[in-house]
């Protein structure tokens, strides 16, 4: 038996290897059909990773409280009463991250964020850049690594020691030839030591405009303490938060409307907020809902009924993306799929014109003793052997593409070893299934009709 299958293997090399021309346009329908698979799957596996950048960018599992400074239009003749009824918020603080803490399970990391518009100074350049306190939690809300230097240790962040750690960017820009580690840097009015570099992290442009997400690589990031002592405390009690207008309309703007006509406007609100963001991290997806309708009732009280802050929960904003993602890979398997369609019936065309051709072989073979499951099994692996070699060659032009997609039009593709393995199978099943009815019909020839036939 087995003697049989290698016999029938050998004629179907040896008639294949014999028409290269024809069974390399047999094949093209098949090359081009999974090299269309690769490269199409590749460009969605590219996307679908920037998505899970662009999720790990924000944050996963994640509830962001954002401060609001309100707005408000009254008339004058309502000011006075409105002044009584106006209820004092402290803003959000420090305070509400120990309440959070203490009071709502299922946290697993909280993360408070002050972020202040600064200038850099080194060596005679100046450059605008955002100074952000923030604590060592942060860095793994939102995956970013350190790649020289170390994190904030426990004395820094007790004491608001001035040490920072700085973005890549800033490295490339102030420190292109040194090591900037254990060096001083002038932010704003004070001067902070740099212990640490974070690893460079890629923010597209649409991620930043979509997501809302900032240039990391720019950022100058200090202890929450050390903002806090050191620079900029909304909390602390001033001159300007004593003045009677400001502390009636603390966090408004109140532009007062007379009979008269003519606006007047006290002037912009003034943010009060000691945090201007606030992460919270839980542990499960599924109690992101549940968890940020508590925080909402507790921050409500908290504030004693004022609804200065927003919540925010970023996932619900990446599920469209995701979705929007998802189709766009159907449709690219879709095509793809009917190029493999398309060049498996070219398979089966060519293979019945074949079967016409090779009659009176057929007839001889079968006349000499060759049995119908002989000529069935050699114009299968004739088609089998069609697909398989042009799988191959699909497979390497379509990584070819995938990599000249990537290079030259900027869109970022993964080839996998799946979508190869899956390509390679669908076109060997292909050549199987569409040779089947070539091979029928070349088992069914009567042998001395066939011997005959001119």
């Amino acid at each position: 038996m087995k003697e049989r299958i290698f016999a029938n293997l050998y004629i179907a090399i040896d008639a294949v290897i014999a028409n290269k021309l024809r069974s390399l346009l047999t094949a093209l329908g098949i090359i081009f059909g999974v090299a269309a698979v690769i490269a199409m799957l590749a460009i969605g596996n590219g996307a679908q990773q920037e998505i899970l950048d662009q999720i790990k960018l924000v944050g996963v599992n994640n509830i962001v409280v954002k401060p609001i400074v309100e707005q408000e239009e009254t008339k004058i003749e309502e000011a006075s009463a409105e002044k009584e009824k106006k209820k004092f918020s402290p803003g959000l603080t420090v305070r509400d991250l120990e309440s959070i803490q203490n009071t709502i399970p299922g946290i697993t990391k909280l993360s408070p964020e002050i972020i202040l518009e600064s200038t850099i100074i080194k060596s005679g350049i100046r450059r605008s850049a955002k100074l952000v306190g923030v604590e060592p939690a942060y860095f793994e809300i939102y995956n970013f690594e350190i790649s020289d230097g170390t994190m904030f240790t426990s004395e820094h962040l007790k004491i608001g020691a001035p040490v920072c750690i700085i973005g890549n960017s800033i490295r490339s820009k102030f420190f292109p030839t040194e090591n900037p580690i254990g060096k001083s840097i002038k932010v704003g009015p004070n001067w902070l030591t740099i212990i640490g570099v974070m690893k460079e992290r890629y923010v597209s442009e649409s991620s930043i405009a979509k997501l809302g997400i900032r240039d990391f690589n720019m950022d100058v990031y200090t202890p929450l303490q050390t903002v806090l002592i050191r620079y900029k405390n909304r909390d602390m009690i001033t001159q300007n938060s004593l003045n009677p207008m400001q502390n009636f309309s603390r966090g408004r703007i109140i532009i007062i409307t007379g009979d008269g006509g003519g606006d007047e406007d006290t002037g912009p609100a003034v943010n009060y907020h000691q945090l201007d963001r606030l992460v919270i991290q839980v542990g499960e997806t599924e109690s992101l809902t549940p968890t940020a309708e508590i925080l909402s009732r507790l921050l409500e009280r908290k504030h004693y009924g004022v609804v200065d802050y927003e919540i925010e929960i970023p996932e619900l904003l990446l599920k469209q993306q995701q979705r929007t993602n998802d189709i766009f890979n159907y449709v690219l398997g879709a095509i793809a799929g009917i190029s493999l369609l398309v060049g498996g019936i070219g398979i089966m065309n060519i293979m019945l014109a074949s079967v016409l051709e090779r009659i009176k072989e057929i007839g001889l073979r079968l006349a000499i003793g060759a049995q119908k499951t002989d000529i069935i099994q050699q114009f299968l692996f004739e088609a089998v052997m069609i697909s398989i070699s042009g799988g191959i060659i699909g497979v390497a032009l379509g990584i070819t593409l995938a990599v000249l997609v990537s290079s030259f039009a900027n869109i970022p593709t993964v080839i996998s070893f799946t979508s190869i393995i899956l390509s390679f199978g669908v076109a060997a099943t292909v050549g199987l299934i569409f040779g089947i009815a070539p091979a029928r019909k070349a088992a069914l020839q009567d042998p001395i009709t066939s011997l005959r036939y001119e």
